[in-house]
Order: structure tokens, then C-alpha cells, then sequence
């Protein structure tokens, strides 16, 4: 439910309906700039520790875990998680042979890396192969064609104190996190707003669903990232919008969107679905 402050922020989203254009940047100069986000992006995913290399995700039981594939036993006692091996399994850390290792941080085994992750206090084992199928056979994502008009100035309704919220997971443990504000804007004369959370370097972080969902664009929703708010004003750019990790393989832990983040609207820009999965 809209507070006082809420309904006034939307009457000003009314005001300026002409937000997009008014911040849309030249044509070439937005072309350039989104073309070299964009091959920065592919980029990432196509990395030998991008998303589409990732091939396992083990829930670590408590005691003795034995990887399928991976030489050693990760022992999980006491909250942490030990490594035991010896020089002769091939693990490396920072690049040095490494046997038992105890907490380890990112290890390696060939083309292989493998890392501890933390949801809702369950451990879990995230391995990433170099030479992962996925990853050499990616060829890069289809996107909407880029338009300036989809780079919206919203208005930015900041909370009179950060609020905590429950995100939802496809693993199905939720994760509590922090929701400063709202950002309220309009597209084809409906006035919208999305709840971003907060990353660590201080930028908005949005999980959305909209009506190209599952048809054009991944079905369980796509993320977008903005600067943190400015005069009152964050820029939505929407040919940012990225499909989660979650669209390119089976082993990421992805939030799904909350209930308020899911548009009744087509947004029609930003990365549409990958390869005809999800």
C-alpha cells in the first residue's frame, strides 16, 4: 500500500512522463557506449570462470563429502569446511600446490575451480570447468535492438529507513536483504515501480519479472543494476537488463523477484532468452 510520500512520488512520475527522452544521450554516442557494455558482458559470461562454466553445485552434508569427479574429501564440521587431499591430487590454491587445506578459498584442479558458498547457513561446493561444453560453444545472447528511449529517469522514493525484505531463490532458501527505497516511473502511460536491493559497493540491484517473460525473455525474471540515487532520480536503464545466471546453467543459486518487482507491462529491451532454455 502507497503511503502519503508514495502517492506524491507518483504524482510526480505523472509530471514527467517524458523522463526517457529527456535523459536519452545522443544516438551514436548511447550506440557506442551500450555496444561496449554489451561485449564487456559476453565477455564475463564466456570467461573460464564465468557463468557458463559453471558444471556442479554439492550441498555439503555434515562429515565426510566425496565430489563425483573431483580427487580429496571435503569434510564439513564445526560451520567450516576442510580439504583433504594430498599433493598428488592436483589441487592448487593462488597457484601453489596445496594437500590438506582447511577454510580454502578458490581451488584448482586443472580446468577445474572450486569454491564454498554460503546460502541461508547451508554450504554448498560451486565447481566451474574451463572446459565446459556451454562455454565453448556460446556464440552470445540476443538481445532487444538498443533504444535510448528505454533509459528512464525515475523517481527515486527513498524509505524513511532501510527496510529488511526475504528474497525468494530457485533453491528455495530465501536470503534477507536490504530495500532502501522504491523507484517509481511510467511506460506507455502506467505508472510502475520497482524495489531494488542494495549491492555491496552501494548500486541498486533489481530482480523484475515483465510481460515478455518466458516468451521472449527468461520466464523467472532478469536483473538490472543502477547507479544509487541521485537529486531524487535513478536511471533505469532497461537495454542493461541481463538474464540471471540461472539462465545458463542448473548450478547457480538465483533470486527470484519479489511479488511487487513483477510488471504488468512489456519491457522491451535488455537481453532476451538464451539458447530456448527456461
Amino acid at each position: 500500500m502507497v503511503g502519503m510520500i508514495g502517492r506524491s512520488l507518483l504524482h510526480l512520475a505523472f509530471l514527467a512522463a517524458p523522463a526517457a527522452a529527456a535523459v536519452a544521450a545522443s544516438g551514436g554516442t548511447f550506440a557506442a557506449e551500450w555496444r561496449g557494455w554489451h561485449d564487456a558482458r559476453m565477455a564475463r559470461l564466456a570467461a573460464p570462470d564465468g557463468w557458463l562454466a559453471l558444471a556442479g553445485l554439492h550441498w555439503l552434508a555434515d562429515g565426510e563429502n566425496r565430489i563425483p569427479g573431483l580427487p580429496g574429501v571435503f569434510v564439513l564440521e564445526h560451520g567450516g569446511v576442510t580439504l583433504r587431499a594430498s599433493p598428488a591430487d592436483g589441487w592448487t590454491e593462488g597457484g601453489r600446490p596445496v594437500g590438506q587445506r582447511a577454510q580454502p578459498d578458490v581451488l584448482a584442479n586443472g580446468a577445474r575451480t572450486a569454491t564454498v558458498i554460503d546460502r541461508g547457513g547451508r554450504l554448498a561446493l560451486r565447481v566451474w570447468d574451463a572446459e565446459s561444453p556451454t562455454r565453448k560453444a556460446f556464440r552470445g545472447v540476443d538481445t532487444f535492438p538498443p533504444n535510448p528511449a528505454w533509459r528512464i529517469e525515475a523517481t527515486w522514493e527513498a524509505y524513511p529507513a532501510p527496510r529488511k525484505v526475504e528474497v525468494p531463490s530457485v533453491v528455495g532458501i530465501p536470503t534477507e536483504e536490504t530495500a532502501p527505497g522504491r523507484a517509481h516511473f511510467m511506460v506507455g502511460g502506467n505508472v510502475l515501480a520497482l524495489e531494488p536491493t542494495v549491492d555491496p559497493d552501494g548500486s541498486l540491484f533489481f530482480v523484475f519479472r515483465d510481460a515478455t517473460a518466458r516468451r521472449e525473455t527468461y520466464g523467472a525474471g532478469r536483473f538490472l543494476s543502477a547507479a544509487p540515487p541521485r537529486d531524487g532520480k535513478v536511471v533505469l536503464d532497461f537495454n542493461r537488463a541481463v538474464n540471471p545466471p540461472c539462465a545458463f546453467t542448473p548450478y547457480a543459486t538465483c533470486p527470484l523477484p519479489l511479488p511487487e518487482n513483477v510488471l504488468p507491462v512489456r519491457i522491451e529491451a535488455g537481453e532476451k532468452r538464451w539458447g530456448g532454455g527456461h
